[in-house]
This record gives C-alpha cells, sequence and structure tokens, in this order.
C-alpha cells in the first residue's frame, strides 16, 4: 500500500473553508501560537505540518466543539467541493473512528467534520477484529492519526440483538463478540433489550471493553498509546439528544 503525503495547492483564498481550517485553528492557535500554523485558518484541507502540530487532547476538545455546534443548529458552512479538491492529492486525517453502521449516527455529521478530516470504520455494535485494528494502525502508525475513538450509541439494534441472544447467518458470530459486554454490565433493573436504559449501559460497556480489546490485541497501538504518541478513547452518542458522551 502507498502512502501519499502531497498536500494540494490552493487557488482560489475566497473558497478557503473548512471544520479543521475554521475550527481546529482557533484553538490550536492559542495553545501553539501564531505563526504558519494560523494558515490553517484559511486552507481547505490540514496540511501534515498543521495536523502534525495538534495534540490527542487537542483534537478531542475539537470533536466536543463540533458536537456542540451540531446540536445547537450552529453547524458551518462549508465548501465541499474545495474540501474534495484540496484533499484529493493526499490526506492528513487527525483521528481514526470505530462507530457502529447505524443509519442515524454519521460521526462526520454529529462532530461537525469535514471532507480529509477523519478515518472512519463502521461496524455493527463498534466491535473491533484483526481487520479493523490493521486499519487502525495504518492510520496512526503510517498515517500519523493522534485519537483513536470508539463510539457507541443509544438503542443500538445489535445491542439488543447479543442481548435477545439473536442468530442470524454471519449476524450470530458478530453479535457472539458483544455478549461479554451484556454478561460484564452491572445493572439492577430489567435486563432485557425493551429496557432502554439497561440496552445503553451494555452498549457504554461494550465500548469499553472494546477499547481494553485494542489495547490487548493491538500492541502497536498499546505502545503508541504508552509513549503519549496517541491516545485511545471512548464515547456514546445518544440518538434522541444529538450530544456525544466523550469518556
Amino acid at each position: 500500500m502507498s502512502v501519499d503525503h502531497k498536500a494540494c495547492p490552493h487557488t482560489d483564498p475566497r473558497d478557503r473553508r473548512n471544520f479543521l481550517g475554521a475550527s481546529f485553528a482557533l484553538t490550536a492557535a492559542a495553545a501553539v501560537g501564531t505563526g504558519a500554523f494560523s494558515e490553517v485558518a484559511y486552507a481547505d484541507a490540514l496540511t501534515k505540518a498543521q495536523r502534525d502540530k495538534l495534540t490527542p487532547d487537542a483534537i478531542l476538545a475539537l470533536m466536543k466543539k463540533g458536537n456542540k455546534r451540531f446540536t445547537s443548529g450552529q453547524m458551518k458552512d462549508y465548501d465541499y467541493l474545495a474540501q474534495q479538491r484540496a484533499s484529493a492529492a493526499g490526506q492528513y486525517p487527525v483521528a481514526v473512528l470505530l462507530s457502529c453502521i447505524d443509519s442515524r449516527a454519521p460521526a462526520e455529521t454529529i462532530m461537525d467534520l469535514r471532507i480529509g478530516d477523519i478515518f472512519n470504520t463502521r461496524m455493527a455494535g463498534n466491535i473491533e477484529n484483526g481487520d479493523v485494528l490493521g486499519g487502525m494502525e495504518f492510520a496512526c502508525k503510517l498515517m500519523g492519526s493522534k485519537v483513536v475513538l470508539v463510539m457507541g450509541h443509544t438503542s443500538c439494534g445489535a445491542i439488543k440483538g447479543a442481548i435477545d441472544n439473536a442468530e442470524l447467518g454471519n449476524l450470530t458470530g458478530l453479535l457472539a463478540k458483544i455478549k461479554p459486554a451484556v454478561a460484564a454490565t452491572v445493572y439492577t433493573g430489567e435486563r432485557t433489550s425493551k429496557n432502554y436504559p439497561f440496552v445503553d449501559a451494555v452498549a457504554r460497556k461494550n465500548v469499553e471493553l472494546t477499547i481494553a480489546g485494542i489495547r490487548k490485541d493491538s500492541p502497536v497501538l498499546a505502545g503508541m498509546e504508552s509513549s503519549g504518541t496517541i491516545k485511545i478513547a471512548g464515547a456514546m452518542y445518544n440518538l434522541a439528544t444529538g450530544v456525544i458522551d466523550f469518556f
């Protein structure tokens, strides 16, 4: 697999608008000072040098701000074509996400992210396996992403299926990977898929166990986290409110 680290030049400063350009610059500039990095405010796509100046904590903070814009109806007015053109020659995503396939939880939208901002792996029940870990290792070790974020969500159908011991073709094996979270969830109420608080408690526990699995099954990512190069974090998205709870 070849990796292209070329940045795309910009020809029209009037169109230079994007999430990383507008939002990342405001927070990161305060942390790293003025100078070349402040130019990110006028770029359609983040360059390698600009991405490398962001810390994992700063990236997570900016994701939180993006979600606040989403929930308050103040999302940025982006030029998607400009972003597509700017990122065509190279990409420098700041994070890799593992989220569920649920159509109501698109990570880029609910965090006000745009083209080229993140790598996003979507898997029913946001579970990890060797293929997912390989993608994460590529994102972080080879491409320089600094955050691994596992995001579950409320009212998750995969979680309900695991609770109900559902069986259907290959889905049976997938749900089996979620069942440890069902067993590990401490809950005193009704432990059924019809009890949504229990479903959501299992979903959160599933995120926690997935994070533990990433650290256990990927010495590459665990080592990068131990050295402070990356941060592995979890989140839960509330379908009813639109709010993401990071932890």
